[in-house]
């Protein structure tokens, strides 16, 4: 070995030197490297502490508690308003031809429950730091989102049809159905009463209903339940003195326009809400993928 080398190495000492002075060089630039490696660590890899920045952790964390407050607020304002429509104007949907105003408040009373589960879920994802559970909370907002747009969006489309409906079967659900079917009887009597009204469009389409056609011994020609002051036998005279006028369709036509609207404010309006929430959670769930503790 030592007679290689001695082979190899240069005779003259200018180029000796030469050779010393690139292997000093050498080994010193390889220290420092070493040194700068185990001092001071090249960071760049580390990910970002929880508090730095103006979207940290914890920013994050309370803004959507915050939220999450508001969404339920807001969930349960839906909730409200469906069981209202629901309990309020029930009675009224045996006379609809369509499901579609009552496929419309059950949707948002289903958004109502989703919304208080998905508040309590996300909660718990926020305080547990729990990735998860937040992203199942994320599915529910997108879920509750949907469910609110469908039914505002029912609602405003169906606010534009509802007219024509009535217009075209309420006439004959009246003339077809009363004293015939007890619970459509019992809704037409209440809204006579209700609306001061006597028939659909008018007080002479009850001379046309299968209750008088076929019942020839009945002494009335509108219900009781016309008249100005409802008693018994009191539709036997049909004077204006004694029995509305108008029909009931206009009436029930503009109510139930105004709680469609009501209905489709209150989706499509809330419905809203949700897309921050889905970009706030979205967030969290990345910064807590990212997050360093140490």
């Amino acid at each position: 070995m030592t007679s290689h080398i001695g082979s190899n190495w240069p005779s003259s000492p200018g180029r000796r030197s030469l050779m010393v002075a690139r292997v000093t060089s050498a080994v010193s630039v390889e220290l420092r490297v070493t040194l700068k490696l185990h001092i001071c660590p090249d960071t760049s890899y580390r990910k970002p502490p929880r508090d730095r920045g103006c979207c940290s952790v914890n920013f994050l964390k309370y803004v959507l508690f915050i939220f999450n407050f508001i969404f339920l607020l807001g969930g349960i304002a839906v909730l409200g308003v469906a069981i209202w429509t629901l309990t309020e104007k029930h009675q009224y949907v045996s006379l609809l031809t369509t499901s579609t105003y009552a496929s419309t408040a059950y949707i948002l009373l289903l958004a109502g429950l989703i919304v208080i589960l998905a508040a309590f879920l996300g909660c718990c994802s926020v305080l547990r730091e729990d990735r998860c559970c937040l992203l199942v909370y994320t599915f529910s907002l997108l879920l509750v989102f949907l469910l609110e747009a469908v039914a505002g969006v029912l609602a405003y489309v169906y606010e534009e049809q509802v007219m024509a409906e009535l217009t075209l079967t309420l006439t004959q659900t009246f003339n077809d159905n009363y004293m015939y079917n007890p619970e459509m009887t019992e809704t037409i009597d209440h809204m006579q009463m209700q609306y001061h009204c006597c028939g659909a469009v008018t007080f002479s389409e009850w001379r046309e209903s299968r209750w008088l056609r076929e019942n020839l011994e009945v002494n009335n020609t509108v219900p009781d339940s016309c008249c100005k002051t409802p008693s018994a036998y009191c539709g036997v005279r049909d004077h204006p003195s004694n029995i509305w006028y108008n029909g009931c369709i206009h009436q029930f036509e503009d109510e139930l326009g105004r709680h469609l609207v009501i209905l489709g404010a209150v989706g499509c309006g809330i419905s809203l809400v949700q897309v921050f929430g889905m970009i706030l959670s979205c967030c969290l769930y990345v910064k807590l993928k990212d997050v360093d503790d140490y």
